[in-house]
């Protein structure tokens, strides 16, 4: 079903990077009532992110590749420089999305 897989779009699955066995969110007998696991990625069903979004676009910014994200959407540390100063020594640390998930890919501090 690679061509299937290569072709949604709703989400686009390669890329946002979701896996090519069908069955890890889909049925075998029908497409429809596919179900995806989030927390394989990224724990937003669990603790202090549960309940805080009401569809993908919250985090997901791009339609159409589900690996753009925005943690600053609800998380905006608005005064970057206190963030900053907050993660100063930190390695790898600039005001970013993809830098906070790579320090922070269980959503914890």
């Amino acid at each position: 079903h690679q061509g299937d897989y290569d072709g949604t779009n709703d989400p686009n699955h390669a890329a946002a990077g979701f896996p090519t066995d069908c069955t890890q969110c889909h049925g075998t007998t029908t497409w429809d009532g596919a179900t995806f696991n989030h927390t394989t990625f990224f724990p937003i069903n669990s603790g202090a992110h549960a309940g805080k979004w009401s569809s993908c676009n919250v985090c997901h910014t791009n339609a159409t590749n589900y690996s753009d994200f925005s943690c600053l959407g609800c998380h905006p540390h608005s005064d970057k420089n206190k963030t900053d100063g907050d993660h100063q020594g930190e390695n790898g640390y600039s005001y970013d999305s993809n830098a906070c998930y790579n320090c922070h890919p269980d959503g914890r501090p």
